[in-house]
């Protein structure tokens, strides 16, 4: 069995989240509304894929929830201009490390961005 890949993802978030909701509003005291809210992710599936497994509160084999309820309820679309530069990535935790890294600089850049 071939070994999973992993891509990098960004979803671009209602403004309303800044408003409605604290943890991310306190996550993000460097946006000052001109840019967009978004959430960054990490996936083995395709980016369009784990998009509508959060869209829809997709549960595992198991039963757990494995969607984000940020994206469920703030979710609009994907954002491929600002991660489609970024190759398949090898290894998981390589993956969460390259996610964090993105989050950050969009960040830095006055964007409003939640991550895990």
């Amino acid at each position: 069995m071939a070994k999973a890949q992993y891509s990098i993802y960004v979803i671009e978030l209602s403004k309303k989240i800044y408003t409605e909701n604290k943890k991310f509003r306190e996550a993000n005291p460097q946006f000052n509304g001109v840019l967009e809210c978004l959430y960054v992710g990490m996936t083995s599936k395709t980016p369009k894929e784990r998009f509508e497994q959060h869209k829809n509160g997709t549960l595992s084999k198991k039963g757990i929830n494995i969607s984000s309820s940020i994206v469920r309820k703030y979710g609009l679309y994907l954002r491929g201009s600002l991660y489609n530069h970024i190759p398949l990535i090898p290894t998981k935790v390589e993956a969460l490390k390259i996610e964090k890294q993105l989050a950050l600089e969009l960040r830095r850049k006055k964007y409003a961005v939640w991550f895990n």
